[in-house]
């Protein structure tokens, strides 16, 4: 079995410590794409199977899987020994983060910026910030959690704790929302989307690190998540390229929708990392955890909701757009947090100690 401690990079890479720079890069570059070669993403939108789009399948799964690679469901066994730490995290990811995305989208996008924002959107904008929040991050959170000298073994032990219970409740709890929301739920799509984009690629990547366990140990898999590193950032950003390709006349005709969208998911993020790590405190968490807890419980799995939108709602749709300003403003945002807690250590202890 994998020690607690390789799961956690020594550093953060160039492609995720610039990745808002990427992100901006490839909006400018499918924009282009998009007015300079219509057919090629006209066919490109046409490669469907049952609502799926085969190449974003395909580039979605390069993105997905790498990072799948990284959890050691092993690690179960300690959640005990932080029981504290996990419980803070599983009540902000899964009863507050989604249900406060919900009503902060319908509060802003649906009432404040209503007459901003393009009316035939505005329900596909709310469903993109809700697929964004149902799901909880599960590869950058190592990266911040090493970042901010968190707990090795409590981050990779409420990683995968989030991830078999993302397997259960990723499409019922999505399906609540949007049914809330009043937008209709093509239960199929969901389901097909759950199977494809999340216990598939669990099962495929505990598969593939097994055999490469067995075969060469951890050396053999540190060895195969380097060089599948840059593989899925750089098919997550030709994803953006594809996405922003096909709504490039959207953003040209309105700016102002990415700074709007954006808007509820910065409150989000700090709300959900200021509750988590105030809880964290008040139940005297070690500050180790709580670090980690606060940034696992603010962060958001992108990949996940960037591929489920396109499936749900089509590669031109708000919802799709909406999930990508997620992951424009996913990296400041999350080194922010990070410096946050770490300026605020002593502040925590004397309270925690308390």
């Amino acid at each position: 079995m994998a020690t607690t401690t390789s799961a956690a990079p020594p550093a953060i890479g160039i492609f995720e410590r610039y990745l808002s720079i990427w992100v901006a890069l490839c909006i400018v570059a499918g924009i282009g794409l998009g007015f300079a070669l219509p057919g090629l993403f006209a066919v490109i939108a046409e490669a469907e199977v049952a609502n799926v789009n085969l190449v974003v399948a395909v580039l979605i799964w390069l993105m997905i899987v790498p990072m799948l690679l990284k959890i050691d469901f092993g690690a179960l066994g300690s959640v005990r020994q932080h029981w504290k730490g996990v419980g803070v995290t599983l009540f902000i990811n899964w009863a507050v983060k989604p249900f406060s995305m919900a009503l902060l989208g319908t509060f802003f996008l649906g009432y404040l910026f209503a007459p901003l924002l393009p009316e035939g959107e505005i329900s596909s904008y709310i469903a993109g910030l809700i697929l964004l929040a149902a799901a909880p991050c599960t590869a950058m959170v190592f990266v911040w959690s090493n970042l901010c000298d968190g707990d090795p073994a409590y981050t990779l032990s409420q990683v995968a704790l989030n991830d078999l219970i993302m397997v259960f409740a990723f499409a019922p709890l999505v399906a609540l929302l949007l049914g809330v929301a009043a937008i209709t739920v093509p239960w199929d799509t969901l389901l097909i989307s759950v199977a494809l984009y999340i216990v598939a690629p669990v099962i495929a990547a505990q598969i593939l690190r097994r055999a490469v366990l067995a075969s060469g140990g951890q050396s053999a898999l540190n060895r195969l998540l380097s060089r599948l590193g840059p593989v899925s950032m750089i098919a997550l950003l030709a994803t953006l390229v594809l996405l922003f390709g096909f709504q490039g006349k959207a953003i040209i005709a309105q700016p102002l929708v990415i700074a709007l969208l954006a808007v509820p998911i910065l409150i989000q993020v700090y709300f959900n990392a200021g509750l988590a790590y105030w809880l964290s405190r008040r139940f005297g968490v070690a500050w180790c955890v709580a670090a980690p807890s606060a940034l696992i419980g603010a962060s958001n799995f992108f990949e996940l909701a960037v591929a489920a939108a396109i499936s749900l709602f089509g590669l031109t749709s708000g919802a799709a757009l909406a999930t990508v300003v997620g992951v424009l403003v996913e990296v400041p945002v999350m080194l922010s947090v990070v410096a946050i807690v770490k300026r605020s250590c002593g502040w925590y202890e004397r309270g925690a100690a308390a």
